[in-house]
């Protein structure tokens, strides 16, 4: 099935400047007849070519508000992050009525879900075959980064569902108890999210015929305004919050890993960081560490592209939030063992490797294919400059093996071969 992805490039605005390929974590960027093209295959919706476009030329690809079906009963399933973006709300119960009052008919917490992985991870991990450390899988970028770029890591990924998909199926489920006269199909879950990632995530979900967990996914930006008028912080809400500090932690990187109560945690925020440190737990170079929260957004979730507030300020603002909340009020339930996860909170799909660089199906020709690339790359000034449209003379080697670009593209090293030409038509004379 064919990966569908969350990052979309509009022809129209770009004009082919290097702003993308220079931060694309994984090169899956090329810069080909005056425009940005984007290999699906090696991409990761990480969104940094969104941050960094300085022509708005990359964009998001979700659900719209209007594209949802007023028809069915819609379910908000607002991220912990979202909390984080308004100005003088003191209480996260204010931010769900309004969710309320936008026209959603019921909102269920994200973070009541964070709580509950939170507890089972703790089961998780007192297991004694479980690969240390062990890697969180609640950021999708950082899953399909791994998948990719780290084949080596993939049994240490934490095998638990993400909050998102709990939440969706735990929603429904208790809509359908509070709603007896409606049918499964009549429930929609409206996820809104930080991220494009969390949309591919969801897009890309098999859910073996099954109705999805989440139906739509909407971004925080085109909520932010309509929920910031419905927002009346001088008036009583009248919902109550279920969730606690441990769930609204999980939007800030170290949230989740500190709720462990395992001070043999590391936390690393940023997509660049996260690759640093993906490199070192690869070369064994964290053997006291025994779980890494891993988020691809500096600051974690509220750093996503699709949130509106800067992410410290973002932070400031949901600790002063969790100050007063109680610790969680979310459990697993009492007669699962210490070291016990039940099988539907296990992921039914682990990540699998995604060999994306194979340069070719056979081995052989393969080898002489890298044999190819590393006499290109001798002769390749070695700047890394971007003129000739690869994030690197390395990739631009591997390009013209590949047979999608030539060596004449890169302009320093015609520029050289034009003064020895020079040079030997001088000594003739």
């Amino acid at each position: 099935m064919e990966y569908r992805h969350s990052v979309s490039l509009d022809l129209d605005k770009c004009k082919g400047c290097t702003h993308c390929l220079r931060r694309c974590p994984t090169e899956a960027i090329r810069i080909r007849d005056g425009h940005a093209v984007i290999n699906a295959v090696q991409c990761i919706d990480c969104g940094e070519c969104i941050r960094v476009c300085p022509y708005q030329a990359k964009r998001a690809i979700c659900d719209s508000l209007e594209s949802l079906d007023r028809s069915k009963y819609l379910i908000a399933l607002p991220a912990p992050s979202l909390f984080g973006q308004f100005i003088n709300v003191t209480d996260v119960d204010y931010v769900l009525q309004g969710l309320l009052d936008m026209g959603f008919d019921d909102v269920f917490e994200v973070s009541r879900c964070a709580e509950i992985i939170t507890e089972y991870t703790r089961h998780y991990m007192k297991r004694k075959d479980v690969p240390r450390p062990a890697i969180s899988s609640a950021c999708p970028v950082v899953v399909r980064l791994i998948s990719i770029r780290f084949p080596s890591l993939i049994d240490h990924i934490v095998p638990l569902m993400p909050p998102i998909e709990l939440a969706g199926r735990m929603a429904k489920e208790e809509a359908l108890k509070k709603h007896p006269e409606l049918k499964r199909e009549d429930i929609k879950t409206v996820f809104i999210s930080p991220c494009p990632a969390k949309f591919s995530w969801v897009k890309n979900t098999d859910n073996e015929g099954d109705e999805p967990c989440v139906d739509y996914v909407v971004a925080i930006s085109e909520v932010y305004f309509k929920l910031l008028s419905a927002i009346k912080p001088k008036s009583t809400p009248q919902v109550t919050s279920e969730t606690g500090m441990i769930g609204l932690g999980w939007a800030s990187s170290g949230g989740e890993g500190s709720a462990l109560m395992n001070d043999r945690y590391l936390a690393a925020d940023g997509i660049e960081n996260v690759i640093r440190v993906l490199d070192s737990i690869e070369m064994g170079s964290f053997p006291s560490v025994e779980f890494a929260e891993l988020d691809a957004c500096s600051g974690g979730c509220v750093g996503g592209v699709l949130t509106v507030e800067n992410p410290y300020i973002a932070q400031v603002r949901l600790q002063t939030l969790r100050r007063y909340m109680p610790v969680s009020l979310n459990h697993v339930p009492r007669e699962t063992g210490e070291d016990e996860v039940p099988e539907d909170i296990m992921t039914v799909k682990p990540a699998t490797f995604a060999n994306v660089s194979a340069l070719n199906a056979d081995r052989f020709q393969s080898i002489r294919m890298m044999a190819d690339i590393e006499h290109i790359h001798e002769h390749l000034p070695a700047l890394d400059c971007g003129s000739c449209g690869a994030p690197s003379c390395r990739a631009f080697a591997e390009d013209v093996v590949k047979g999608d670009a030539d060596i004449s593209e890169c302009i320093v090293y015609m520029r050289e071969q034009l003064k020895n030409l020079m040079s030997e038509t001088e000594k003739k004379q």
